[in-house]
């Protein structure tokens, strides 16, 4: 029972590196196109999931109805990207200036989640996708959401800490592959861009 994420597609705050967390930025035309192609591709692998899953925030909830899964979504809170509390909107160099050496990891936000607080929400999403049955992909779970959710995601699926994350980057606009190898839970595909065409 694979769980195929998706990263949104391309935001202005996305481009310019700024923490984006529970503001509502519309994706730009590139992140446009981005969405309809990875949905392109996602449907040639995935034409009848069990299961899909969006943040509510609109550019992953636009990135999953661009990709042709919106009409079967359902808004899932905890798929939100990380509440990035009074560094909303900043980038890591101008919050460095600030707290030299900062890193969202290990230092977190003020006013806003740790990596634990994503984490919990992260083995939530997990827990859902693992009880799903049916569907013509044998189970198949499709998620749209953000950049450090997915990759906190990632980190729990395969048994990490939620800090686990750091090590894995994550475009937007991507597509990655939690899945099994038997009985072990592993990263079967990560960060893919969608083939040209």
């Amino acid at each position: 029972m694979p769980v195929w994420i998706v990263r949104h597609g391309e935001t202005e705050w996305s481009r310019a590196g700024r923490h984006t967390g529970r503001t509502d930025v519309p994706l730009v035309e590139e992140g446009r196109r981005g969405a309809r192609a990875v949905g392109r591709w996602l449907a040639s692998m995935v034409p009848d999931p069990a299961l899909v899953l969006t943040s509510p925030l609109a550019r992953a909830a636009e990135t999953c109805r661009l990709a042709g899964f919106g009409d079967r979504a359902e808004d899932t809170p905890d798929l939100m990207e990380w509440d990035y509390g009074a560094y909303e909107g900043r980038t890591t160099e101008d919050i460095r200036t600030e707290v030299p050496g900062w890193t969202l990891w290990t230092d977190g936000v003020p006013g806003g989640e740790t990596a634990a607080d994503v984490g919990r929400r992260a083995d939530l999403v997990i827990e859902r996708a693992r009880s799903v049955e049916g569907g013509s992909g044998d189970g198949d779970v499709v998620c749209f959401s953000h950049g450090h959710l997915l990759r906190v995601l990632a980190a729990r699926w395969v048994g990490l800490p939620p800090a686990g994350g750091r090590l894995l980057a994550l475009a937007a606009g991507s597509l990655s592959v939690l899945d099994w190898e038997r009985e072990a839970p592993v990263v079967r595909l990560w960060n893919a861009s969608a083939p040209e065409g």
